[in-house]
């Protein structure tokens, strides 16, 4: 089975049974399988084992993100050379360690805005180095600047494990056939008929006014573009397609109020990703289903 191959902040891995349960009970009839904010693509693996479509397209507007699905999908062998190499020199001593990861930092940095025409070995470059500094960042992070550029510091992980080729080789078996956009959220309304199933994971709102928020792409997703998925939720419900959505549950915005007339549920979570160790635990999120 594959998995996600990033640990991404807000990753659904912990929350599928959650999903699972509350998935169409018609799933199965569902042709088209469609997901607008892919992230770390736990969802995205789950379903693929455990149900079949006949298309399905995946999307998001990070196109650093976007590169690394494409390139492990369609040359896996290079990815794995490289973070194999990366691997291979990664030092055992701390501080070293450090300088190797600024320098792969500052050469990623370097080349901001090149992922949506990168091809080749140099696309395999570039997703080996994405995911070395992935897992090798401070909390296991990707975040970006306004600028695009990484600016997660380095980890202090003991013995991280910077190559899984075997899921890797898992995950490019089961991209193979799937349509990968580098898009806006948006856009999926073209792709969207009455048999698709459609998941929703934007970037959520913090939990209040205060909470910081992790940003990750250099466009920011507030309560404006809140409202704006909404509508889009409310166009495509009446498309007759079958849609979930996942969000935080804060205490400054109701999404009671933003989906009336659908079924809003609270499921525990837990916070994976905090700087203060006394910051995770159990929190709300809400599921949101016009079934």
């Amino acid at each position: 089975m594959a998995k996600p191959f990033l640990k991404w902040a807000g990753g659904k891995g912990q929350l599928l049974a959650e999903i699972s349960s509350r998935l169409p009970a018609d799933i199965d009839d569902c042709t088209t399988y469609v997901e607008p904010f892919i992230g770390g693509g736990a969802l995205l693996f789950h379903m693929l084992e455990h149900h079949s479509f006949e298309t399905i397209h995946i999307s998001d507007f990070n196109p650093e993100l976007i590169l690394c699905y494409r390139t492990i999908r369609d040359d896996v062998d290079s990815v794995v050379s490289h973070l194999r190499k990366l691997s291979e020199d990664y030092p055992a001593e701390q501080t070293k360690r450090a300088v190797m990861f600024y320098k792969e930092r500052k050469k990623w940095n370097a080349k901001v805005g090149s992922a949506e025409t990168a091809e080749g070995d140099v696309a395999a470059f570039r997703t080996a180095q994405t995911l070395f500094m992935n897992r090798t960042c401070f909390n296991g992070l990707f975040r970006v600047n306004s600028k695009g550029e990484y600016n997660v510091p380095v980890g202090s992980y003991v013995n991280p494990r910077i190559l899984n080729e075997e899921n890797l080789r898992a995950v490019s078996e089961s991209l193979q056939d799937i349509n990968i956009h580098v898009s806006s959220y948006e856009e999926c309304e073209f792709r969207v008929e009455d048999d698709a199933f459609v998941y929703f994971d934007p970037p959520y709102l913090p939990l209040s006014v205060s909470s910081s928020f992790t940003a990750y792409s250099r466009d920011g997703f507030g309560e404006e573009q809140q409202h704006e998925l909404a509508a889009l939720f409310r166009r495509l419900d009446k498309k007759g397609a079958k849609l979930m959505l996942s969000n935080s549950d804060p205490d400054h915005f109701s999404f009671d109020e933003l989906y009336e007339g659908f079924t809003v549920k609270r499921v525990l979570a837990s916070r994976n990703i905090n700087s203060k160790g006394d910051g995770r635990g159990k929190i709300n999120e809400i599921l949101v289903t016009n079934y």
